[in-house]
């Protein structure tokens, strides 16, 4: 496994193994891994020749007053797991490398990113628009792995790909929990005992919206309900949005759930926002 920080280094790599035939593999990651990252790898291992993945935490998708000072970074963690799990390469530049001084160029998908997450968080999807376009030129792949959790993410990063004709094909890995059924996520380390617990509440939201459905209530008004008032039976628990949704359009479904329905989900357990979601 090799480690490589400079952008030319990266792509020369990645167009020569392009050159050669060699089918790349690639997941943007921002460190911090855990067995939701590594299910992402195993998910394209057997599928290309090549994996590279990447570790940058990128400072545009943070808004003002959010955690990036304080995202957590495991880095020799994170290559120990990388080299366990056969990635080729480790991309892994530093923010000066990847936005120098007269950096002026934004990538902006002006549809589904105004939804759910970008309501709160208005200049988050262009972040992450703009660094994985600058990723995906860099390292080339033919694939990228991708993790539902990140739901609205997942979306955003499919019709840039499709807008802007990238040959580049999607692979959407399942939400991987810990085993009492919180989603795994970087943030979770920030969550103390009592929060931990309360967190639990997202996935028996998800519960709560699939059993309701299988019993045969369908109206979207009453599950939503239902759910805001199980979210809310805890004071650390602030409500960012709950919606059902369409899993392809993230427009809100005002009537019935459809077979095209999924739950979606964001809260503050006091400073820490998690999210989560389920295909219902």
């Amino acid at each position: 496994m090799e480690i490589i920080g400079s952008i030319e280094d990266m792509q020369n790599r990645s167009l020569a193994l392009r050159a050669e035939g060699k089918k790349i593999g690639f997941v943007p990651t921002m460190g911090c891994l855990h067995e939701g990252h590594l299910s992402l790898i195993d998910l394209i291992k057997g599928q290309v020749d090549v994996c590279i993945l990447s570790i940058f935490i990128n400072p545009i998708q943070f808004g003002k007053n959010e955690d990036l000072n304080e995202y957590p970074k495991t880095i020799d963690e994170d290559i120990s797991l990388c080299r366990e799990r056969g990635v080729g390469f480790v991309f892994m530049p530093k923010k000066e490398e990847i936005y120098g001084d007269d950096f002026s160029s934004k990538v902006m998908e002006s549809i589904l990113s105004d939804r759910l997450c970008g309501k709160s968080r208005p200049t988050h999807f262009d972040g992450v628009t703009t660094v994985c376009v600058k990723l995906f030129n860099i390292c080339q792949p033919h694939c990228v792995a991708l993790g539902q959790k990140d739901a609205q993410q997942v979306s955003v990063l499919k019709r840039v790909i499709k807008d802007l004709n990238f040959p580049i094909d999607i692979k959407v890995g399942p939400i991987i929990r810990e085993k009492d059924g919180l989603a795994m996520s970087s943030r979770n380390t920030y969550l103390n005992p009592v929060e931990r617990k309360d967190a639990l509440l997202l996935n028996q939201s998800n519960e709560l919206a699939t059993r309701l459905v299988t019993s045969g209530i369908i109206d979207v008004k009453i599950i939503l309900k239902e759910i805001c008032e199980l979210l809310t039976r805890v004071g650390s628990i602030k409500i960012d949005y709950v919606e059902i949704v369409n899993k392809h359009t993230l427009e809100a479904e005002s009537i019935v759930v459809s077979e095209q329905s999924m739950l979606m989900l964001a809260v503050w357990v006091n400073e820490v926002r998690l999210i989560d979601n389920k295909v219902l």
